[in-house]
Formats: structure tokens, C-alpha cells, sequence
């Protein structure tokens, strides 16, 4: 088959390499005219990473990436620490898998590297798909600039504003959740001693909380912070703010957070919007992944793999299914719970952060110091579901 990904970010490409390995000719049809440092860092758990172990890409990305030695909850203005499980040790032997911290541009590239090698020239940048239409034996897919490419099967790998979900589903009704967020890096070096600690660390407080962990092997210290705002801004990875409120939004926190807003280049700013779970996932020929379909708030830190799931469980159905529709149908079926069930933990997680007095902060955190200081093995038992979870063992699904 001929299958046209619309999209170059994780999804897409993911989607690329997966469907390559199963013999398929792709295309990837990306809008961006390059390759830019923007989104910063993301997390990626062990259930994404034998994904990339089982497309042969691992080694690249783990090059260049920092391996957390734990997940740690603290306080946000005084650090104490609430809860710490280990992750170097236990991401494979209890999870099977490398718990790494990468940056979205070195991914991309390793991502993008390991296509050319296996399909090259298959990357168009400066592509956008702004729609498709279905024929019997194949799908057109057009591009902003006139061109029509015709294929057996579009992927809509194009994200929170996919064109492709816009024709098959309507119009776009995101609802504001209240919060804005912030992403920044900035070098270790510069931080002296309040670089972020060698963890993926979660700062908790009063309607806020921050996020901070260490990137490009620990050189580089990645800050993601989310404020409750009644004034709401674009949602966009690009959009920036004034450091002063920033500053302002974190004032009083402990000293690891703020100097990364003191020493950042850029500071980005945008709104968190949450979206209705989509009534169907294809039309045709045309099938959606990852944002597209399922956009996440990154309270769990998913949203990447949940795309990196999908583009292997795609790709291994089609491959696999004798008919498209019905490989279409059973890839819907298998991903929406599945996703579902992250989307919502990733809602509660935002609940569970901001917490802002004193006494329903004893009560949520309270439990949780306790499990962790004398249950750790439950602590870490908590994240099995999604860690544990192996898209690649297609039994549940074949």
C-alpha cells in the first residue's frame, strides 16, 4: 500500500517507520518548512519505548536523551519531599522498558533520520493536507498548495488543529479548562545549585503546579508549569510570555523553579483546552491518531506515547486484516478505552496538584507519603497499567 501521513510529529512519523516495517510505501506530508526547537521536552514511558525498540530506533534516541533515576512529588514552595519511586532500576524489570527524558526536536530527528535511511525523500516538509476525498480503490488527499496525492490510506497525524479531523467530524468545540500553562528550558549549568534535581519531579500547590526534569543527558533543564487563569490565550506551542508573570505565577516557590523562569531564552505560554471523546476515529479511507483523535492534558505525561501506541497498533492491523475497514473498525475499538481511560487520569491528576489548603493538601498528600515510604512496590504498582501495557504483543488484538 501507499499510505499518506498527514503530520511529521511523533504520531506521524512513528506511523512512517511502523508502516515501513510492515512493507508499505509511506509519504509524510509535514506543514512546517524545518525542523524547530519548539514543545521542549516530553517524557517517554517505558510502554512508548518498546514501541521503538521493536522499529529498531531506540539506540538513537537514548543518545541523546536523560535517564530520570525517579518520580518524585515535593511541594512547591518549600521542596519537602511527598513521594519518590525509583525508575532507572525498575522501568525494565518491572516495566520492561526505558523511562527516558527527550527533547521533541532531537526525537523528531532521530525519528526523522531512520525514515530516510529506510524510505528516502519520504518526509515533505512545507506539505499541509487541508483535505481528502474518498474513491473506491483509493483516497486524494489535497494539499494547501493546489497539489492532489493519491493514495491507499490517509493518516491524520496533524494534531489539536487536524485538518483531516475537521472534514470527517466538523468543526473543532475545545473547551477552556481554566488553565495556562508554561514550558521553558534552560542549561543546567547557568542554574548552579538550583538545577532541577536528576528526577521527573512534580511541584505541587495552591491552583499551580510545576514540572521539572533534565534533558539531552542532563545538560539542559526542562520547566512545564500550569496555573489556574480565568484570562484566557491561543493554544499554541509557540506562543510566548513575560517572564515578570511568570515570575508572578510562581512567587514564594522553591528556588529550582524559579531560576529556570530567570534563566530561560523563551518562555511559552498558551491555554489548555479539553475536547469531547470523537464519535468515530475513520471515514473511508482516512483515519485519525494520536492529538488528532485524542488530545490529552499532560498531567500524566502521556500524550506523546498514547500517539506512539496508536501509530503501531495501526499499522500492524492494516498490515495484518484482510480488509481495511475492518482492521479501521478494530484499531478504533481497541485504542478508544484504552486512551479514554488516560485522558481521564490525566484530568484527575490536574485536580490532584493544585491542591491549595491546608487541610485537603494533609488528605491527598498524606496517603500518598505514606504508601510511598512503607508500600513503595504499590506506589509503583499504580503506573503498571500504563507502563506495563505492550502494544507490540499483538494477542489482545490480532
Amino acid at each position: 500500500m501507499h499510505v499518506l501521513i498527514a503530520g511529521g510529529g511523533i504520531g506521524g512519523l512513528t506511523a512512517a517507520l511502523a508502516f515501513a516495517k510492515f512493507g508499505h510505501q509511506v509519504t509524510v506530508a509535514e506543514q512546517a518548512s524545518r525542523i524547530e526547537e519548539v514543545g521542549a521536552g516530553l517524557q517517554l514511558s517505558p510502554n512508548g519505548m518498546r514501541v521503538f525498540d521493536v522499529l529498531g530506533v531506540s539506540a538513537r534516541i537514548e543518545a541523546n536523551a536523560f535517564r530520570p533515576r525517579a518520580q518524585e512529588i515535593r511541594m512547591g514552595k518549600s521542596g519537602a519531599r511527598i513521594l519518590s519511586i525509583p525508575l532507572r532500576e525498575a522501568s525494565r524489570s518491572r516495566w520492561g522498558g526505558e523511562y527516558l527524558h527527550v527533547h521533541r526536536a532531537d526525537l523528531i530527528v532521530s525519528l526523522g533520520a531512520a525514515l530516510e535511511e529506510r524510505q528516502p525523500s519520504a518526509v515533505r516538509l512545507g506539505s499541509r493536507v487541508t483535505g481528502y476525498t474518498n474513491a473506491n480503490a483509493h483516497i486524494v488527499a489535497r494539499l494547501e498548495s493546489g497539489e492532489d496525492i493519491e493514495a491507499d490510506l490517509l493518516v491524520g497525524a496533524d494534531g489539536i488543529h487536524s485538518a483531516v479531523r475537521a472534514q470527517m467530524i466538523g468543526p473543532d468545540a475545545p473547551r477552556y479548562t481554566g488553565n495556562v500553562a508554561w514550558r521553558a528550558v534552560a542549561p543546567v549549568l547557568e542554574l548552579g545549585e538550583h538545577a532541577p534535581p536528576e528526577t521527573a519531579c512534580v511541584w505541587v500547590g495552591g491552583r499551580r503546579h510545576a514540572v521539572t526534569y533534565r534533558l539531552r543527558r542532563g545538560g539542559l533543564a526542562n520547566f512545564v508549569g500550569v496555573v489556574e487563569s480565568k484570562e484566557q490565550h491561543a493554544e499554541s506551542w509557540s506562543a510566548t510570555g513575560a517572564r515578570e508573570q511568570a515570575l508572578k505565577h510562581f512567587k514564594g516557590w522553591s528556588p529550582v523553579v524559579r531560576e529556570i523562569l530567570k534563566k530561560a531564552r523563551v518562555l511559552n505560554r498558551w491555554a489548555l483546552y479539553d475536547r469531547d471523546p470523537l464519535a468515530r476515529w475513520s471515514d473511508g479511507r482516512a483515519v485519525l491518531l494520536g492529538d488528532a483523535c485524542h488530545p490529552m492534558l499532560p498531567f500524566l505525561a502521556q500524550g506523546a506515547v498514547m500517539a506512539v501506541e496508536d501509530a503501531y497498533v495501526l499499522a500492524r492491523l492494516v498490515s495484518t486484516q484482510p480488509d481495511l475497514a475492518h482492521a479501521l473498525e478494530t484499531y478504533e475499538g481497541v485504542r478508544k478505552p484504552r486512551t479514554a481511560r488516560v485522558q481521564l487520569g490525566a484530568r484527575r491528576n490536574a485536580h490532584i496538584f493544585h491542591r491549595g489548603d491546608p487541610l485537603s493538601q494533609l488528605a491527598t498528600y498524606g496517603p500518598i507519603w505514606a504508601v510511598g515510604a512503607f508500600l513503595p512496590s504499590v506506589a509503583q504498582g499504580q503506573h503498571d497499567w500504563i507502563y506495563a501495557h505492550d502494544v507490540t504483543d499483538a494477542s489482545g488484538y490480532a
